[in-house]
């Protein structure tokens, strides 16, 4: 703001996250059933930009089956004790970006 007395204007700064990227992308886990797998994803930069991991085209979530780590850059999802139900695509989104293994 900036103000003379008999004049005064102001203005507003605005600042955005630059998007994150994929910059180490998933791949693919064969185990044995009872097992866990275990996937890794690496970003460009740490982000408040929402991250979403899928098992086919369902949403995952933290809990007693998939646990969901994030540590700075580094994103994981551990399925817990797999059996042949969980045979399919594990993708993982951020912003417009995703990998899929």
């Amino acid at each position: 703001m900036c103000d003379t007395g008999d004049q005064q204007t102001s203005a507003a700064v605005l600042v955005k996250e630059p998007a994150a990227t994929i910059v180490e992308t998933l791949k693919d886990i064969t185990s044995y059933e009872g097992e866990d797998a275990v996937f890794e994803c690496r970003l460009s930069r740490e982000t408040t930009q929402d991250t979403q991991w899928f098992l086919g085209d369902v949403p995952l979530q933290s809990n007693e089956m998939n646990e969901i780590r994030v540590q700075g850059t580094h994103h994981t999802l551990i399925l817990r004790k797999v059996t042949l139900e969980d045979c399919g695509p594990i993708s993982f989104k951020v912003g417009q970006h995703t990998s899929a293994a």
